[in-house]
């Protein structure tokens, strides 16, 4: 059995930062990565200082790669199971049977995006239906932009979005809309159309607009979609880690969740963390982590100094 100071769980930017600041620790570290990042997608990856318009993969391969000149193991693999080892440790389970033994566990899983039932949504996403305006809305700005609202929330989203350009089209569904919410809308000159949506029009592999459900087509170049976030949390949740009323779990300032040695960062704890977000709370999970482990070094040392 493979034995690990932490196994990291997710090799995003989290987990990858996470096994950085470890490795360059002297921690023996694996990180187990499905290789099915949340912006696989994505061609071009923004916001990042310094690496702002690098692909997502390209990112992860430098991440890996400087892991693995300070010792860090990264493990292509998929995690089935977690348990205690009886311990203080746990035991990790791997779909390919390879049995795994870590005194920490750092989960760094992330979300998956759940989208409207929309025909051509999931087709388009990331290239010109898009989720966040503060990683895309630059590359779009002064374009006929549209938001699919509805949800709660996506009124304040579409104002938002209307940061970026001058030509904003709000789509939702007939008496959606509060009196408050119609002013503030229109105020900015932002367009509402009420009707249900049946369809996106593509042509020549681009967005060309929105067909409503009576045949009229609206014009647009890019559309912004605030989708449901759902936390890939499974092996959080399976160890008996705390939850928030909105099934999030819930971690301390530094990733600690509620189960003693188990800690969680990026997109699994935080659906609004940019990967640069993620980077960093990986960071700081990772300090928290090598300091627990020095507290435990220094218990068995003095057990063990004793006479």
């Amino acid at each position: 059995m493979s034995q690990y100071d932490v196994a990291i769980i997710g090799g995003g930017a989290a987990g990858l930062s996470a096994a950085l600041v470890l490795s360059r620790a002297r921690r023996r570290i694996a990180v187990i990565d499905a290789g099915k990042p949340r912006n696989a997608p994505a061609t071009h990856m923004y916001g990042y200082l310094s690496r702002d318009g690098l692909p997502p993969r390209e990112l992860l391969r430098q991440g890996r790669e400087e892991v693995r000149r300070y010792g860090g193991e990264i493990l292509d693999g998929t995690v089935t199971g977690l348990a205690s080892d009886g311990r203080g440790g746990f035991a990790v389970s791997l779909a390919d049977g390879q049995p795994i033994s870590a005194r920490r566990l750092l989960i760094t899983s992330g979300l998956r995006d759940e989208l409207p039932d929309l025909p051509g949504l999931n087709e388009r996403w990331a290239r010109d239906v898009l989720h966040c305006p503060y990683c895309h809305g630059h590359e779009v700005r002064d374009r006929r932009l549209g938001v699919i609202g509805g949800t709660a929330g996506s009124v304040r989203y579409a104002q938002i979005v209307r940061q970026w350009t001058d030509d904003l089209i709000y789509f939702t569904g007939p008496g959606t809309l509060t009196p408050v919410e119609r002013t503030e809308l229109t105020a900015r000159g932002i367009g509402i159309v009420e009707g249900a949506i049946d369809r996106l029009v593509i042509a020549d592999d681009q967005l060309r607009g929105v067909q409503l459900h009576d045949g009229c087509v609206v014009a647009r170049d890019a559309l912004f979609v605030p989708p449901r976030f759902v936390p890939n949390n499974r092996l959080l949740t399976g160890l008996g880690c705390d939850v928030d009323g909105g099934g999030w779990v819930t971690v301390d300032a530094t990733g600690g969740t509620s189960v003693a040695g188990v800690w969680a960062a990026g997109n699994v704890v935080d659906p609004r963390a940019q990967v640069i977000t993620a980077a960093g709370a990986g960071s700081a999970a990772a300090i928290a982590l090598n300091a627990d482990l020095v507290d435990e070094d220094v218990r068995t040392a003095v057990q063990r100094h004793q006479p």
